[in-house]
């Protein structure tokens, strides 16, 4: 009755193979980067563009977005965050609040919070951002413009030249 051959082929659990690309793959690199990877992909859900295709025009929308295919036109993602994988290739221009570069990306880039250039990313283009990053081993060419945040509405630093005129019309109201 009890077959030797079928109890080996029932215990062995099927294992599923690691992937190799990807957000996922991201995650199991290195603790830090797994780290904040873990803690943004469990806030809010990245859009992938795929490593076969391919997208010509413009990109907009409310989410973040992951890209391992290739992206040619805009990527306006202003409050989001845009990932270009390991395979990615992308040449636009990008506005989004957070970019982080695997792959290739030609075009100027302007991130509100900060860019991210890993070791193995290449960036060609102009950047503007409040926080920049290039690891030992990335591509960079370009200029780059570091941007203060911006200043909650309130009392400013500065002291602001106000005319006669200025001053009693302030008054009057």
């Amino acid at each position: 009755m009890w077959n030797q051959s079928n109890a080996q082929n029932t215990s062995t659990p099927a294992t599923k193979p690691p992937l190799t690309n990807g957000p996922a793959a991201a995650m199991s690199e290195s603790p830090l980067v797994r780290t904040s990877l873990a803690a943004s992909a469990s806030a809010e859900q990245a859009a992938t563009i795929g490593k076969s295709l391919v997208v010509k025009g413009e990109v907009t929308g409310s989410e973040s977005l992951y890209i391992d295919g290739k992206v040619e036109g805009t990527i306006n993602l202003p409050g989001n965050r845009v990932t270009v994988g390991r395979n990615g290739q992308v040449a636009a221009n990008i506005t989004a609040r957070e970019i982080v570069v695997q792959g290739r990306i030609v075009g100027n880039v302007t991130a509100s919070d900060r860019l991210d250039v890993r070791s193995e990313g290449s960036l060609t283009g102009d950047v503007v951002a409040q926080r920049i990053s290039v690891e030992d081993g990335a591509f960079f060419k370009g200029k780059i413009d570091i941007r203060r945040p911006a200043e909650k509405a309130g009392p400013s630093s500065e002291p602001k030249e106000t005319t006669a005129s200025e001053e009693s019309s302030a008054k009057i109201a």
